[in-house]
């Protein structure tokens, strides 16, 4: 009886280093980057981006190799929720948990509801909710086949983005050093227009520290992933290493060649975000001065497959982080069974559907709760990354303290203590420099409603529960998962 119990509550390790890879790679790689870019540049200049976005660049790094420390050590699907529940407060992995978990259903319903806009390109007469129903389906029936049926899914959707980025890279190069018809002052461009480069002071900076952020969520999935992983200790280390860099190289390269080739005043750039038209993309606005004419039903074609990638990512990363949730106590039993035949946690995969589609629902039906919906999740990102640096912290010094060495650890995050405190240190500037670039109490609301909700989520349990934070000594580093 206890053996046909562990066949059900355990998912299976199907996903390989290839599938982490791109997992992490194709997170990162979507609209914030193909469309928001432009935006980026014409509110900060073309190099107060590139410094922008390097700056977030290596706060994301030092996240991501103090979770790879964290999920090479303990590989489990609930992920830095459960490291919260373990390393800091109970209260307090609760309270991350499911503040991820709605945030990845509601964000997996905007996907769905983005799928029927992209998609008008094409076809502008029929319905946009049609394509956002069979789009649903088909990322549900990956998602209820296996784990490296969602891993096989990703990475050759992540290859598509790759591929995109690549040729655009080669092609702006090229423009830049004159191998195609594009006239244009680069020198010119570069420094908009003689003011050095940078643009709107520090609000702007600060304006762009967001975007940016936003453009990198989704690292965190590997994470989440590594409980899935054949050779967590091996591949979420090497998936962290080598995607960072790759990621990095693809977003400062390709806002040098943005901001290079087009100036920051052009129009296109602000409307291209503020509109979502892919025909005045920065990328898709280079490969037509290049000469590429069929550059927007191309482009339309990879952002297509990043919002679908998106959505697949994020059913995933809710229903794991759902069942994690129901492993730790944290929510009803039910979550935490998976079928015996694939190891898929079936329930915490249909409620997560279930809560996207209402919500999806909301935005055909009920727009403004639509509006209220999307924005209490808007910071939900900000606040894992801020929960993961003050894990890492927490998870290292109780290492030392229970008399562990750092030679037991397969992997070890760069620069501790400097790089989680330097990350959560960023993560609140952040999220508190917002509201000096909201320009009134309704957008300072919408902005920051899911700070309230997480704070009645942690201060609710806390006192309920009457939770204490966790004497470093007495910190759980059991690796034998129960």
């Amino acid at each position: 009886m206890e053996n046909s119990q562990q066949e059900h509550t355990q998912v299976n390790r199907g996903l390989k280093k290839r599938h982490l890879e791109m997992i992490a790679l194709g997170g990162t790689i979507g609209t914030g980057l193909f469309v928001a870019s432009g935006a980026t540049i014409s509110q900060a200049g073309p190099l107060g981006a590139l410094v922008a976005y390097a700056a977030i660049g290596m706060m994301v790094f030092f996240l991501m190799t103090s979770l790879g420390e964290m999920a090479s050590y303990l590989p489990i699907s609930g992920s830095f929720a459960s490291f919260a529940d373990r390393y800091v407060d109970k209260a307090f992995g609760f309270a991350m948990g499911w503040n991820y978990w709605f945030n990845s259903a509601i964000t997996f319903a905007v996907e769905m509801a983005t799928v029927g806009v992209v998609m008008q390109f094409w076809l502008p007469n029929v319905p946009t909710w049609i394509w956002s129903a069979i789009t649903l389906v088909l990322i549900l029936l990956v998602n209820l086949t296996s784990a490296r049926a969602y891993g096989e899914t990703e990475f050759w959707m992540a290859t598509i983005k790759v591929i995109a980025v690549i040729a655009f890279i080669a092609i702006g190069l090229l423009s830049i050093f004159g191998a195609f018809s594009i006239h244009t002052d680069v020198v010119h461009n570069l420094t908009a227009g003689g003011q050095s480069g940078f643009v709107g002071g520090f609000g702007g900076m600060v304006a762009v520290f967001m975007v940016a952020g936003f453009s990198f969520q989704g690292t965190e999935i590997v994470g989440i992933a590594a409980g899935e992983s054949e050779n967590p200790e091996k591949a979420v280390p090497a998936a962290i290493k080598t995607t960072f860099w790759r990621i990095l190289l693809f977003y400062f390269v390709s806002i040098f060649i943005i901001g290079a080739l087009i100036y920051y005043k052009d129009p296109n750039l602000l409307r291209s975000a503020n509109t979502g038209d892919i025909t005045v993309s920065p990328f898709t606005l280079v490969f037509e001065r290049a000469g590429l004419a069929a550059a927007a039903a191309v482009m339309n074609a990879v952002i297509l497959t990043s919002v679908i990638s998106a959505g697949n990512s994020w059913l995933y990363a809710g229903s794991r982080m759902l069942f994690g949730m129901a492993q730790e106590g944290h929510a009803p039993k039910i979550f935490a069974k998976t079928n015996k035949r694939n190891g898929i946690p079936l329930y915490a995969v249909l409620l997560t559907v279930a809560i996207g589609l209402l919500t999806f629902l909301t935005s055909i039906f009920g727009p403004q709760m639509y509006i209220y919906l999307v924005a209490a999740s808007g910071l939900s990102g900000f606040l894992a990354w801020i929960g993961i640096a003050i894990c890492h912290y927490r998870f290292r010094r109780a290492f030392i303290k229970q008399g562990h060495k750092l030679s037991e650890l397969g992997y070890h995050a760069k620069w501790f203590p400097v790089g989680p405190i330097l990350a959560l240190v960023l993560c609140v500037v952040i999220v508190i420099g917002q509201i000096t670039t909201t320009s009134n109490l309704q957008s300072v609301i919408t902005t920051y409603l899911a700070l309230p909700l997480f704070l009645i989520l942690y201060l609710g349990y806390k006192f309920t529960k009457k939770t204490k934070l966790i004497p470093l000594d007495e910190v759980n580093l059991d690796r034998n998962y129960k």
